[in-house]
């Protein structure tokens, strides 16, 4: 089959395509034939083994996991021996941080982590719902939202911010989107409440003030967003921050909080996988969710994507397609 493999860590020019083995499945596992898959912020910072102390998780000098790849979706060829929630046939898709390997032709994965597709959406559609929602529901999960409450996204066109906008809006809470000229339509048609050009206005000097500030793209920070926040307010950002500060804030903010006018940072470590796959599909089904599609490329284009994903730039979810000649 044909896969994406990588040996050391660098920059996309690492990736090569070629031929390997077709994995097996094991006894809790099934064979998934990929039609389709994504490059994301998670894919690349993995091949780069970003932040350095990744490497602990994914291999201390060359990388474990040699096909990189995340979310995924496709259908499934075989089952191992103890699988019994799916069968031959099942159209299926997923997402795992820890790495599934799906920027390949077939993947492996234990039968847990693969979610049956709605009905209404694409194979394309599926494997970009993944990822960005996870991220953008770790968010919500860590505060306590309450209806009508008001929530800034910074970053609302990523695949985490699109997200996050769509599922606050699924919690009803006034959603104050930050973007750019040419995709305030789309903020708009994902509910938000309110928009912020970032070309034309600084969202951090606004009078406005919110529960929570969420930063989905990583570039701003507590400080320069606090002055948003009213008092009990949380900022999040999906980055570590310069100099790793948000790991640190959410130990530091509770005691001294009486002098930053009770506000707080809290970092969004993701947890609940499957909860967070089980909810975004409930919401495709409803007709709640969506995922935004920048682009698509085929997997041996994929070095391109790698690229343009970096670049920061991409608007909603880039995904990965994958052909098969014969069956």
């Amino acid at each position: 089959m044909k896969a994406i493999v990588y040996t050391k860590y660098g920059s996309p020019d690492v990736l090569q395509l070629k031929e390997v083995e077709k994995p097996a499945p094991k006894d809790n596992e099934v064979l998934i034939r990929v039609h389709a898959t994504t490059v994301n912020r998670t894919d690349c910072a993995t091949i780069r083994a970003i932040p350095w102390f990744a490497r602990f998780f994914t291999g201390l000098f060359k990388p474990e996991k040699q096909i990189p790849g995340t979310e995924f979706a496709g259908e499934i060829e075989a089952i191992g021996k103890s699988v019994s929630s799916l069968k031959v046939g099942d159209k299926v898709f997923g997402f795992d941080d820890q790495g599934s390997e799906s920027h390949a032709q077939y993947m492996t994965i234990s039968e847990d982590k693969a979610l049956i597709i709605p009905e209404n959406i694409s194979y394309e559609q599926a494997a970009a719902s993944t990822e960005g929602a996870h991220y953008a529901y770790n968010f919500i999960n860590k505060v306590n939202i309450e209806n009508g409450q008001k929530v800034l996204v910074n970053g609302a066109t990523g695949a985490i911010g699109s997200a996050a906008v769509q599922l606050l809006k699924y919690f009803d809470v006034n959603v104050t989107a930050v973007c750019n000229t040419k995709n305030i339509e789309l903020v708009k048609s994902l509910g938000a409440d309110r928009i912020i050009d970032y070309t034309k206005e600084n969202f951090t000097k606004e009078d406005q003030k919110y529960d929570f500030v969420f930063d989905t793209v990583g570039k701003s920070s507590f400080f320069k967003c606090r002055q948003l926040l009213q008092p009990g307010g949380v900022y999040i950002s999906s980055d570590l921050g310069y100099i790793s500060q948000n790991i640190f804030l959410p130990i530091v903010t509770p005691i001294i909080t009486s002098l930053i006018g009770n506000k707080k940072t809290i970092f969004p470590t993701p947890t609940d996988l499957k909860g967070s796959l089980h909810l975004i599909k409930k919401l495709i089904e409803k007709g709640k969710f969506n995922a935004v599609i920048d682009r698509k490329y085929p997997l041996e284009q994929i070095v391109e994507a790698y690229r343009y994903v970096e670049k920061g730039q991409k608007t909603g979810n880039v995904v990965i397609t994958v052909e098969h000649i014969n069956k």
